[in-house]
């Protein structure tokens, strides 16, 4: 079982250490401008960073949600490889966050489109999976002629 989930489940870690950075550098960017909690203004450079670690980690729990399953029930590796694009698609949008707003929008919108066939993978994986072991379908077989 394990040689079936090892890239998930590397894929996953990457993700947590990619979100205790980002968690790491609002720490730093509350020292530099002198901001203590529970404030969340404070100058231009300060609410990037710190909206910047926000979205990221309202997207993370959609993001492992899609990568599990579409690596369990289409296929590990191109599930392991697109959650790497999306970390590193989130990597960019946090430090072009960092240095303008609109530095945020490509990364942003790739990592969109990361979700998107991510959902895609896990929701032909799993319609597979019912048509072949609830009715004995199968739905690549069928396609293909």
């Amino acid at each position: 079982m394990l040689d079936q989930i090892h890239l998930l489940a590397a894929v996953t870690v990457l993700g947590v250490l990619e979100q205790a950075y980002f968690f790491l550098q609002v720490i730093y960017a509350r020292r530099k401008f002198g901001i203590s909690p529970p404030k969340i203004s404070g100058p231009p450079e300060f609410e990037r960073i710190f909206r910047a670690q926000v979205n990221s980690s309202e997207y993370f729990p959609i993001f492992l949600a899609l990568l599990w399953p579409a690596g369990l029930f289409f296929h590990q590796g191109l599930a392991a490889a697109l959650g790497l694009f999306y970390l590193y698609s989130r990597y960019c949008y946090f430090e072009g966050y960092k240095a303008s707003s609109s530095e945020r929008l490509t990364p942003i919108y790739f990592s969109s489109g990361v979700l998107w066939i991510l959902i895609a993978a896990s929701a032909l994986g799993i319609l597979h999976f019912f048509f072949s072991h609830y009715m004995g379908l199968n739905i690549l077989q069928l396609l293909r002629g």
